[in-house]
């Protein structure tokens, strides 16, 4: 269901894309941000409960999918913010990958919490 709304998320994407000239309208470059961010976080919620779901030998646990949504979520999150930085100019590398290591910082500090480990 999740790869479905993944699909119409890509489809909207295209759409955005062929038609909205975000250097054109100041809206267009959010707009294309937010459907490239909301497509990236449907494609990879499903991916990383699949992964999860192979590691642990086909057993599904609590809060798998709780936990592949959160992290489908920050992708989407980094995606659109990494669009919003580059129409405006100001996205540098460093700067790219400090945001992604704060992501996981802050995936591993939610990941560890829910099971325990100190």
């Amino acid at each position: 269901m999740l790869f479905g709304l993944a699909a119409l998320a890509w489809l909207a994407v295209a759409v955005v894309g062929f038609t909205i000239d975000p250097l054109a309208s100041p809206s267009g470059g959010f707009i294309g941000a937010g459907a490239l961010g909301t497509a990236a976080a449907l494609t990879a919620a499903p991916l990383f409960w699949l992964a999860s779901f192979a590691r642990q030998r086909r057993i599904a646990y609590r809060g798998d999918w709780a936990r592949a949504a959160r992290r489908g979520a920050w992708i989407g999150v980094l995606a659109a913010v990494f669009v919003v930085m580059r129409l405006n100019g100001i996205f540098q590398p460093e700067i790219g990958l400090f945001m992604v290591a704060l992501a996981l910082v802050a995936e591993v500090t939610l990941s560890s919490a829910g099971t325990g480990r100190r």
